[in-house]
């Protein structure tokens, strides 16, 4: 038996985004449309056969010369209204429902949904007057005679589609779906018309804060965001500005990995906030700030209904997440990490050579590190980011790496995730992608490295954070 195709086939764009279907689609590719639901489209039904003969009836007193005979209004002529009632030849001009297209053909224009709105509360209360209209009835109007006619309001098309079971106004709080713009979005996001999943929050964040800015992305590939970011800024005791980074990145294969990276670089920065104004040493802010961020995720594994109860993977499977921060604080940077997400340093005018801060805590950093393979050989294998060190219920032992250091020259300090750094994984790479002027505009700065991974691929997630550093003048010890 040959299968019927799909009612959707027949439509040849979208209902929803108007974007092209192929022959069966069951759901449109770029909004995700349920093509099921789609009615057929109306089918072309010309009112006459083209070249078929059609008998005019002729004009009441036309002498066969061509010219018609006397003109009578239609007020003078007997006939049937739509609704099937006789018409009088005289006296009442319009009667119910056929007044409507009359005085439907003297309304104003319908406006434009932009403009649909300074029409909302009129709609509650009946159709709104036309713009420039009297309520009082004018010279010439059909007001009707002694018999007890009248001339009805034609109903406003602009109060049609408020006479349906919707509210024109959503609920409070509510949002529309991006997609069909009409729809409101359910608890579970996911759009009531037309089941569009709806963007989530975290699926591209931007934030910029005085000399510091952070992107995050989704990426291409992965179906939510998993990682996350903090920057902000304080005071020392002196008075001097202290600035913070911060980047978190979930590891996937385990439990709620979005949950732990916002967690890990939440409680990071507010640790390093609470911290650095009381006089503590960046260096040793940015140590207890780690474990302040690793106590926070293992707190997730201990939360009710964190785990299934007979997953017997469940104490294997903790949330988890990496971690790499930045601090610029009386003239030093100070860097913290534990994991694969990393830190770079690249000089305001590429007079010196950029650098990494960090080391990876993965596979391939411990076969190089042991002398065992090659950069370029450890990087190429499968196993090459398999992480050593994560925060997490889970881990096996936490060491928190930091070092300080003391540049000669301003520069602007990249601290980024895995999402970013396999596309520029050399530091020569990532300061041939950074904009030349990223220290005055880290926003835009931090947008373009985002761009470049999602250009590049996008298989993972992307965040990046950009703190400039300035020196003073006078210079200082290089270390």
């Amino acid at each position: 038996m040959t299968p019927q195709m799909p009612q959707q086939a027949a439509w040849s764009k979208c209902p929803g985004c108007e974007e092209p279907l192929e022959s069966g689609d069951l759901f449109c590719g770029a909004c995700g449309y349920d093509l099921s639901v789609v009615p057929d489209p109306p089918r072309d039904r010309p009112t006459l056969v083209i070249g078929a003969h059609v008998d005019w009836p002729a004009a009441p007193g036309a002498d066969g010369s061509g010219r018609p005979g006397t003109l009578q209004r239609s007020g003078e002529v007997p006939g049937t209204g739509s609704g099937g009632r006789e018409l009088p030849a005289s006296g009442v001009r319009f009667d119910g429902p056929d007044a409507a297209p009359a005085a439907a053909a003297a309304a104003p224009p319908v406006q434009e949904a932009g403009a649909a709105a300074q029409f909302g509360p009129a709609a509650t209360g009946g159709a709104p007057s036309a713009p420039g209209a009297s309520s009082a009835a004018g010279p010439g109007s059909a007001s009707g005679s002694g018999s007890g006619g009248f001339e009805p309001t034609a109903p406003d098309p602009r109060a049609a589609g408020h006479s349906g079971g919707h509210s024109a106004a959503p609920p409070p709080g509510a949002k529309l779906c991006v997609a069909c713009r009409a729809g409101h979005v359910d608890p579970d996001g996911y759009c009531e018309n037309c089941g569009h999943a709806q963007p989530r929050e975290r699926d591209h964040m931007e934030q910029e804060l005085g000399s510091v800015a952070a992107v995050s992305d989704r990426g291409l590939r992965h179906h939510r965001n998993e990682d996350s970011f903090a920057v902000s800024s304080t005071a020392l005791p002196d008075g001097s500005p202290a600035v913070i980074a911060i980047v978190c990145d979930g590891v996937s294969s385990a439990t709620r990995p979005d949950d732990a990276s916002a967690a890990a670089a939440s409680s990071a920065n507010e640790h390093l906030l609470d911290s650095l104004p009381r006089g503590t040493h960046p260096q040793q802010a940015m140590h207890d700030a780690i474990l302040a961020a690793a106590s926070a995720v293992n707190s997730l594994a201990a939360e009710p209904g964190a785990a299934m109860e007979h997953d017997p993977h469940r104490h294997q499977n903790a949330p988890a997440c990496t971690l790499v921060g930045a601090v610029a604080a009386a003239g030093l940077l100070v860097v913290g990490w534990v994991g694969d997400s990393r830190a770079y340093w690249i000089p305001d005018d590429r007079s010196g050579p950029p650098a990494r801060l960090t080391e990876d805590d993965s596979w391939a950093a411990q076969m190089v590190s042991a002398g065992l393979m090659s950069e370029a050989e450890a990087y190429a294998d499968e196993r090459a980011h398999a992480i050593t060190g994560w925060l997490g219920a889970d881990a096996y032992e936490l060491e928190p790496h930091t070092a300080s250091f003391k540049p000669d020259r301003p520069g602007v300090v990249v601290v980024c995730t895995d999402g970013l750094w396999n596309y520029a994984e050399a530091p020569e790479e990532m300061a041939q992608v950074l904009p030349p002027d990223a220290a005055g505009r880290p926003l835009h700065g931090a947008q373009v490295l985002v761009g470049h991974a999602l250009d590049g691929g996008g298989h993972d997630n992307v965040t990046v954070a950009l703190l400039p550093f300035a020196v003073p003048r006078q210079g200082a010890g290089s270390a």
